[in-house]
């Protein structure tokens, strides 16, 4: 890419074209020798160098002067079919592939392994992953049709909803119901099914329903606070909230003070009110990790880092299984620049049983022992120019 051409002219950013009068509609890059950009290059630039075949040098130019791309073709030139996705492979290391491909192989090993349910749900789990609802169906259906589990009907009467069946959805939706009456999310959908039908009360009561069947799933409280405030607003909301979480069978969870704080958290005018209701959750529940990582979460948000400290610091043996809370801990730790508790924290953490937290510790252990070595060299470099 050396062929030198002038650099683009500043462009105004209301008008509706790049350089070369392409018109843009969407989100789009530009792609130019580096020699278009001779007083530097900008700083919201990324460098990329076009491969051929096994990492080789493409040896034509690519271009010859800027021009504009769509990501489309952004990811065509990146060497992928479709946008790039992130999988693991068989070592359980992550990699890259285009969508197109990776729906394309798990395609064809379904097809090749058509007796293999599991490989069909898989299949199903990517498409919807992917907004590929329709296909997702089909896949779904054969599995149902063949002495699928509830699951296989939520996934299949989610991808109807999805589509706006609404008839078949809520006829798959109550099968699943039927088959998993111990999880709340057939339940979760259907309100959402009778949402659309704006059918209130049946909404309303498939929500309770939920909430009935796991009092601790915050996501049915989350849909019953919404559900109440279109219709009654934000206090009533609050209100009928609080009260169905003072009821008796309810009042040992914290999911419903979880669910009211996501609704402040992410204004810092009323992180405050996040916050109290984050404390309730804590008081509620002390030995549950999640309103442990919502209220460290919001006190580092606020920069009370103090407090994060005060509030973990008795909990270090519900981080030896949560990551999560190893990593608020850690870093309000490294924010306070107390090393020795550092130090006791990971060695502790290094320990763990848990594969997520194990592997945290030793990540931050060998970056504390760069920062600190990398301190030691610039210490040394300094008494030497003295």
């Amino acid at each position: 890419m050396s062929q030198s051409s002038p650099a683009p002219k500043p462009q105004n950013t209301s008008s509706p074209e790049c350089p070369g009068g392409v018109a843009v509609n969407g989100g789009m890059a530009i792609l130019a020798p580096i020699t278009a950009f001779p007083n530097g290059v900008p700083a919201n630039a990324m460098v990329l160098i076009p491969l051929g075949p096994n990492g080789q040098p493409v040896e034509k130019q690519a271009v010859d002067g800027p021009v504009a791309l769509s990501m489309e073709q952004v990811w065509k030139l990146l060497g992928f079919n479709g946008p790039a996705v992130q999988v693991q492979d068989q070592d359980g290391r992550p990699i890259a592939i285009g969508l197109e491909d990776l729906l394309k192989g798990l395609e064809e090993n379904h097809k090749k392994n058509a007796d293999d349910l599991d490989a069909g749900r898989i299949y199903a789990q990517e498409l919807m992953k992917y907004n590929r609802h329709d296909k997702a169906e089909a896949v779904l259906a054969k599995i149902v049709a063949r002495g699928g589990d509830g699951n296989d009907w939520l996934g299949l009467g989610v991808a109807q909803l999805a589509q706006d069946k609404l008839d078949k959805a809520e006829g798959t939706l109550k099968g699943a119901q039927n088959l998993m009456k111990d999880n709340p999310y057939p339940s979760l959908h259907l309100a959402k099914l009778f949402k659309s039908k704006k059918d209130t009360k049946q909404e309303r009561d498939a929500v309770e329903r939920a909430i009935q069947i796991q009092p601790g799933n915050v996501d049915a409280w989350a849909y019953l606070f919404n559900a109440i405030k279109e219709t009654d607003g934000e206090e009533k909301a609050i209100a009928q909230i609080e009260e169905l979480a003072n009821a008796p069978v309810n009042a040992k969870s914290a999911a419903a003070y979880v669910a009211l704080q996501g609704f402040y958290a992410g204004d810092e005018k009323t992180r405050d009110k996040a916050i109290m209701y984050a404390k309730k959750g804590v008081d509620r529940s002390p030995a549950d990790p999640i309103p442990l990582i919502v209220l460290s979460a919001l006190y580092g948000q606020a920069g009370k880092v103090d407090e994060v400290v005060k509030l973990l610091a008795p909990h270090e043996a519900l981080m030896q299984q949560d990551v999560r809370l190893a990593h608020n801990y850690f870093e309000a730790l490294f924010q306070s620049k107390d090393m020795p508790k550092i130090t006791a924290l990971l060695n502790k953490l290094a320990t763990s049983s848990n594969r997520e937290v194990k592997q945290f510790a030793i990540e931050r252990s060998r970056a504390i022992a760069q920062m600190l070595q990398q301190q030691q060299q610039a210490l040394a470099a300094a008494a030497q120019t003295k």
